[in-house]
């Protein structure tokens, strides 16, 4: 593939699969009922695109086809779903095609409302337009001066025909009627903005939540408020009234508490705190259900069910990501099917890469758990700040802990359970430091042994300590002192507990001895480490350099072996591939790199919208999942390699990388000229050897060994195949069209016979020559064995034989084509071409013919020109295998 194809390309061996952790954003759900499935269905936004869960078990069903720009608005009615973004909106067909897509608005749309064979947007100009869904022209269109009405909530009032309620930003409503294009009536308003406008399970009643947090229940048929109430919390964000029975009306709030009110009573029953991390975007209970479905910006949708006596709602399920960007991710298993993850928000969490049941939070790191869980994790003084690295081990993580962490800016290390799903039993810190905080050491890089019974913990003061994972006990430390004179960058211990390898800021690399903690080596590197990782199987270092050059040192030689460069910014993080040929790397450059060791160059390489913070490989080698600068969600991409045939070549020096858009994010590809591109790479993909790779090498024929080997022995397997009797004629025969012997089946012709045919023998007719005889004599004349060759080349062994017997004058032959044969041989022999036909067409020659030829002088002189060139070309051959079989005995014995 050319530079420029594969630029087209983007990468050639990672390409967009999906994306996990993503469940919603800052806007509010949206709830639709399936008549033929006869079950709910919600649907989040999620930056460009929208994702569709069933209630029922909160299982993913379908990720719609992403838009060119973040969606600003969601709404849905029975068959379609409509998403602003920009000055556009998009209907989606079966949760995933764009089928209409409606353009007008001259400023951003924020809100939308499906309207039966309708759709009603307002954009931030406060122009709204009525559309027509199929013809997707405007129905009509409304203009507000923004000063006196600005349009803030819209809804459509139970069993009003053709009627809209208007709320505004200063307080005011407004009913249209939009068929007739008149304004019905104005309602005064609470002096508050207008955020919530909901349908009470009453007709004529309808729900205004405000932003001074009141609740209005008004009677818009007699402009009446039947009932207020006041949240303490903020704004209003959401209202919902149940359906099944109960009186109770929910609202959100903006610090992501819920309240419930009794409306036949008319007062706040009970309150759901920190229903959501953040603002509550969206509240709906279910139709005739006691379930109430939630959404927010903390990336987390819940469905509580209300069954407990005092109308108090508890968590039945939910679908929770991560609320802030991840900064450090990792394969947790060999299996490849969980990921761990740890967020800017304080959490860690295993996301699996076969569906959303098997995630699971190992919640919040906390310095008290027993206090972390009467106070909760919002009121817990004891909690710790984000996780900045850590390591896992699975040998023994039903039996203790298997996961160690360091947090940012802390001295303690936490352990964290697995299989428990919860922060551990240990908090480790050394005794060195007399649990003095005002000293600012934290620590910066941990390992756990392969074994997983140890950690080892290396601290900014440059001290690395040794942990027993089960007992939490400190087993001692590196250096009389001190390991490094400055902060450590990195560590980690081989597969077999026998080395533990640590780099500095003080510059240098330390090989130490695991057991008794003595220092076996000591390499000055050329700049400050950032970063190191070992990838235990075979052995290799890589260490990240402040210069944004990536070594790699052999633990075996103590030898740096390669060295990388061309990422132009800081190297965020590396991971090997499984059977550590490549390196990966991700850098602040945006640019993700693959390195191939064995020939020490850049294969692959392509830019990403943000840059990618942490990198892992999955242990199987099908999957890179990459987190990246501002984005919760997780992204896996697959590995081409697995699945094709991908040719991998070394990148130029000014190779300019492609952007590749994030899985999950990709728009579909239905233009021609992307089809075309793609055709045109693809056929630049096949390679087809040619017949001969070069003049100066030996080409063999690739045909069957049977095709010439057994040449010299065709009388012994003659003589063995021979019949033991005759073969029976069938009575009842079936009619054959009678073929003539060979490779190639041909029928033979019947000659018919004239009528004056004569009776007497034509003994001619019994010498006649055969096809490769007359080749042979008309290669005489032009000097051109093409053809004698590719006739050879199509017969049979016995075939052969009978061709070369046919030469000798006893048989009807003569000696000046017996001696083009042998120029046709010395032909081969010169165009390096089919040598091991050459070798055995001669030597049945010879075998046959050996005395004529040596009683004949001008086939004597043919035959030693034969035999000097099949000399020459023996030894040059022979000269390259001796070389090839040197060099490989010295790389097999030679101590690099």
């Amino acid at each position: 593939m050319s530079d420029m194809s594969a630029g087209k390309k983007g990468s050639v061996i990672f390409s967009g699969f999906r994306a996990l952790g993503l469940y919603s954003n800052h806007l509010a759900h949206v709830l639709r009922f399936h008549q033929k499935h006869r079950e709910f269905y919600v649907l989040t936004a999620v930056g460009q695109c929208f994702h569709t869960y069933n209630v029922k078990k909160l299982g993913i069903v379908a990720v719609s086809n992403a838009l060119p720009e973040d969606i600003s608005s969601l709404a849905a009615d029975r068959m379609l779903v409509y998403a602003a973004y920009g000055k556009l909106i998009s209907a989606f067909a079966k949760n995933k095609e764009v089928v209409h897509t409606y353009t007008g608005h001259q400023a951003d749309v924020h809100l939308l409302l499906p309207f039966g064979d309708h759709l009603i947007s307002v954009d931030k100009d406060n122009v709204v337009i009525i559309w027509d869904v199929e013809s997707e022209d405007t129905y009509l269109q409304i203009s507000y001066d923004k000063a006196s009405f600005e349009v803030s909530a819209l809804m459509h009032p139970s069993t009003y025909l053709n009627k809209i309620l208007f709320g505004s930003s200063q307080g005011s409503l407004q009913l249209w009627n939009i068929k007739s294009n008149k304004l019905l009536f104005t309602f005064p308003g609470w002096a508050s903005a207008v955020t919530v406008l909901q349908q009470t399970p009453a007709v004529d009643v309808v729900g205004v939540g405000l932003a001074s947090g009141q609740i209005i229940v008004h009677n818009i048929r007699f402009d009446e408020t039947l009932m207020k109430f006041q949240q303490d919390w903020g704004p209003v964000t959401a209202l919902s009234f149940r359906t099944d029975g109960h009186p109770i009306m929910a609202s959100g709030s903006p610090i992501g508490h819920i309240g419930l009110w009794d409306l036949e009573e008319k007062k706040f029953v009970s309150q759901m705190r920190d229903a959501q991390t953040t603002a509550i975007a969206g509240l709906t209970f279910l139709q005739n259900e006691p379930l109430l479905i939630t959404n927010g910006a903390d990336n987390a949708i819940r469905v509580w069910i209300f069954d407990v006596a005092g109308g108090d709602g508890r968590l039945l399920r939910q679908r929770t990501g991560h609320s802030a960007p991840p900064t450090k991710i990792r394969h947790h298993d060999q299996s490849s099917l969980n990921i761990l993850s740890a967020g800017q928000d304080g959490t860690l969490q295993s996301f699996s890469t076969v569906h959303e049941r098997f995630n699971k939070s190992l919640g919040h790191g906390t310095l008290n758990k027993t206090r972390a869980k009467k106070k909760g994790v919002t009121n817990d003084t004891a909690k710790l700040p984000a996780i900045t690295t850590f390591a896992a081990e699975t040998s023994r993580q039903s039996d203790w802990d298997g996961i160690i962490a360091c947090h940012r800016g802390f001295l303690v290390t936490t352990t964290w359970n697995y299989q428990k799903g919860s922060i551990g039993a240990h908090k480790l810190e050394p005794e060195r430091f007399n649990k003095n905080r005002s000293l600012n050491v934290h620590a910066t890089a941990v390992d756990i042994t392969s074994c997983g019974n140890f950690a080892v913990i290396a601290l900014s003061s440059g001290h690395i300590d040794v942990y027993n994972m089960q007992s939490g006990f400190h087993r001692g430390h590196y250096g009389e002192d001190k390991a490094h004179a400055g902060a450590v960058r990195g560590v980690s211990v081989d597969a077999l507990n026998q080395l533990t390898v640590s780099v500095g800021a003080d510059r240098l690399l330390k090989i130490w001895r695991f057991k008794s903690k003595e220092l076996l080596h000591t390499h000055s590197l050329p700049a400050a480490p950032a970063s190191s990782l070992l990838h235990r199987e075979s052995g290799m270092l890589a260490i990240a350099l402040d210069d944004f050059t990536i070594h790699i040192l052999d633990m075996e030689t103590r030898r740096t072996v390669r060295r990388f460069s061309g990422h132009r910014g800081q190297i965020n993080d590396m991971t090997f591939s499984p059977d550590g040929r490549w390196l990966i790397t991700a850098s602040m450059d945006c640019t993700i790199r693959t390195w191939d060791l064995p020939s020490g160059s850049l294969v692959d390489c392509f830019l990403v919208d943000a840059a990618a913070v942490s990198l892992s490989m999955s242990p199987t080698g099908n999957f890179l999942a990459s987190s990246h600068v501002d984005g919760l969600g997780i992204y896996l991409w697959s590995n081409n390699t697995l699945c094709s045939m991908v040719s991998l070549r070394p990148l130029p020096a000014d190779y300019e990388p492609t952007v590749i858009m994030l899985p999950g994010t990709c728009p579909s590809r239905d233009t021609e000229e992307e089809a075309v591109l793609d055709a045109e790479s693809s056929e630049m993909d096949e390679y087809i050897s040619p017949a001969q790779l070069d003049e100066h090498l030996i080409t063999l024929s690739l045909l069957p060994d049977s095709r010439w080997k057994n040449l010299l022995h065709l009388d012994i397997i003659k003589k063995k195949n021979k019949p033991k009797e005759p073969p029976k004629l069938p009575k009842a025969a079936p009619f054959f069209i009678p073929t003539i012997p060979g490779l190639v089946p041909q029928f033979a012709l019947p000659s018919t016979p004239s009528e004056d045919q004569s009776k007497i023998v034509n003994l001619g007719v019994l010498a006649q020559k055969s096809s490769f005889y007359l080749q042979l004599e008309k290669a005489l004349d032009n000097n051109s064995y093409e053809e004698p060759v590719k006739l050879l080349r199509e017969l049979g062994p016995s075939a052969i034989e009978t061709e070369l017997r046919a030469l000798s004058p006893d048989l009807g032959g003569e000696v000046r084509v017996m001696e083009s044969f042998l120029k046709m041989i010395s032909s081969i022999l010169q165009s390096k071409r089919d040598f091991d036909l050459a070798q055995a067409y001669l030597a049945l020659f010879l075998k046959l013919h050996l005395r004529f030829i040596a009683e004949q002088p001008e086939l004597m002189e043919e035959a030693e020109s034969v035999s000097a060139h099949l000399e020459e070309t023996w030894m040059s051959m022979q000269t390259l295998l001796n070389q090839n079989i040197c060099l490989l005995s010295y790389i097999k014995s030679a101590l690099l």
